[in-house]
């Protein structure tokens, strides 16, 4: 652990714990496109 009076200073990468893929920010829309896709297939097949 660091002592109190010595400042810590880290990378971007290294604070995060890691890298991060761009591929997060599309989760959201194409999981809401998919459950908007079925509930309108669901509603076709329920009439």
């Amino acid at each position: 652990m660091a002592d109190k009076e010595e400042d810590v200073h880290l990378t971007r990468t290294e604070a995060r714990g890691g890298s991060s893929n761009h591929v997060t920010r599309y989760v959201l829309p194409i999981s809401l496109a998919l459950v908007v896709i079925l509930f309108i297939v669901i509603l076709m097949v329920w009439r």
